[in-house]
């Protein structure tokens, strides 16, 4: 008899349980987005009832899965297409941010709808900011009208916070840089940011993101310089950037100078090999902030004097500083009244001598505000001639 027991068959292979959890829902936003449309389309042009819309349907509707839809539909109306035309196989509404009026106060309630909706749903926060950023890369897609509409919520949004300064790398794409499209849109863009805030306001948030030194590459390469920059900005209206975008380069300037400086003098090469003094002065005196007072400027300016003597042994060298001066207080309204004071302070400083002011005074002064410099100058210029008096009378007393 056999005692041992017989195995029972197996089945083989193995068996597996879907858990439903692990289901993944195929990608149809097209329920979604009819959702959407048909709430829109009965609160109409009531900005605060499609706020309460928007708010109540988050607890039905899948914002997260089609957070991209959602913003299109607000913006535009209906799903955008790559290159940013509408899709045409699916259902539309005509309340959205494209069909309202262009208009800075209704611009603003629909700022209005985005803040209410994203301070209800944060986690739509990063969705909303990469939306902003298509929406910048399909420009070229849009009217002008469109694109006035969404320069204006963009600057209103930057201003309150709901988007970083970051998006504005969209602007800098090539093809919006070429055809301009990018420097027009920047124009209504600051527009309405620095109606919501301040100059200040505006530098910070970019200095935060480093485009502060950026904004020239709204232009292309030909057109990328300061002056080109300045006019086409201040001629829109928009002087305080243009200030601000020429106090960048000049900072910029003055950094590039400081680094070369610091190889020449590591090489233990001559200081006035470095490059001719006029162009230093241009570099060294700058507006740390629009807030300074001319007191203050003068003070950041003395503090490199030492720098100037190096630069200026000669008579000439000496004038050449004494023009560039004038000159640069001449363009610069906030140093007109502090052009004397400048001028006192190198004296001191022995990087200007009383025979290049003297000079400069009687017969090598530019024609750019003469009358006011002159007049600065005048007592000063008077206690020079007096002291040289009397100089030469103790020296023939002596002799």
């Amino acid at each position: 008899m056999n005692n041992q027991k017989q195995q029972k068959p197996t089945l083989t292979g193995q068996r597996f349980k879907t858990r439903k959890r692990d289901e993944k829902e195929r990608f149809d936003p097209t329920q979604f987005q009819e959702s959407i449309v048909q709430g829109l389309n009965q609160t109409g042009t009531d900005l605060e009832a499609v706020a309460k819309f928007l708010d109540a349907s988050g607890a039905k509707l899948d914002y997260r899965r089609y957070a991209e839809t959602l913003f299109d539909i607000l913006v535009a109306g209906g799903m955008l297409a790559p290159g940013g035309t509408l899709s045409d196989d699916m259902t539309r509404t005509e309340y959205c941010l494209f069909t309202a009026q262009e208009d800075l106060e209704t611009m603003q309630a629909y700022a209005q709808v985005f803040n209410k909706l994203i301070r209800r749903y944060k986690y739509l926060e990063k969705g909303f900011e990469e939306e902003i950023k298509k929406l910048l890369l399909f420009l070229k897609g849009f009217t002008e009208s469109e694109r006035n509409k969404l320069a204006m919520l963009t600057g209103i949004l930057l201003a309150n916070g709901s988007i970083s300064a970051s998006i504005l790398n969209s602007l800098f794409n090539e093809n919006l840089v070429k055809e301009g499209v990018s420097a027009a849109f920047a124009v209504k863009l600051f527009k309405s940011w620095i109606n919501e805030k301040d100059i200040n306001s505006v530098a910070g948030s970019l200095r935060k993101v480093g485009m502060d030194n950026r904004l020239m590459e709204l232009f292309p390469a030909n057109k990328r310089s300061c002056e080109h920059f300045s006019k086409y900005f201040t001629d829109a209206g928009l002087k305080e950037l243009s200030d601000f975008a020429r106090n960048q380069q000049s900072i910029g300037a003055r950094k590039e100078l400081q680094k070369e400086l610091q190889e020449q003098m590591s090489r233990g090469d001559p200081l006035k090999e470095v490059r001719p003094q006029a162009d230093l002065f241009k570099c060294l005196i700058y507006h740390k902030r629009y807030t300074l007072s001319s007191e203050q400027q003068v003070f950041n300016t003395s503090q490199y004097s030492p720098l100037l003597k190096a630069f200026t042994s000669q008579g000439l060298s000496e004038l050449s500083l004494l023009l560039k001066i004038q000159e640069y207080c001449y363009d610069n309204i906030h140093f007109m009244k502090a052009f004397q004071k400048i001028v006192v302070l190198l004296y001191k400083a022995d990087v200007l001598s009383e025979e290049a002011i003297l000079k400069w005074y009687t017969e090598a002064h530019l024609a750019k505000g003469k009358s006011v410099f002159l007049e600065q100058m005048k007592k000063f210029v008077e206690w020079l001639k007096n002291a040289e008096e009397e100089s030469e009378s103790e020296e023939e007393e002596a002799d």
